[in-house]
């Protein structure tokens, strides 16, 4: 398991001398990089998702140029 790395941080507070020492870890490059994915993932799905609804609204209601503005923004989507 790789080393992670820990930050101390001494601070004051109150009206004495006492200090007070906070540790954080950060967060391993592996795990910030899945989330990451993960929520671009999520994203992108939500965003085709209701692209897809507002054409088929548009197809139903017979608006062409409502379909024809966001079929040129659904483009980029086809590309998997």
């Amino acid at each position: 398991m790789k080393k992670h790395k820990v930050i101390y941080k001494l601070q004051t507070f109150g009206s004495g001398n006492e200090s007070k020492i906070v540790a954080k870890r950060e967060i391993s490059y592996e795990i910030k990089l899945a989330s990451k994915l993960f929520l671009d993932e999520l994203c992108f799905n939500w965003n085709k998702e209701r692209l897809e609804e507002q054409l088929n609204d548009s197809i139903d209601s017979n608006n062409r140029e409502a379909f024809l503005l966001l079929s040129k923004q659904y483009q980029p989507y086809t590309w998997q």
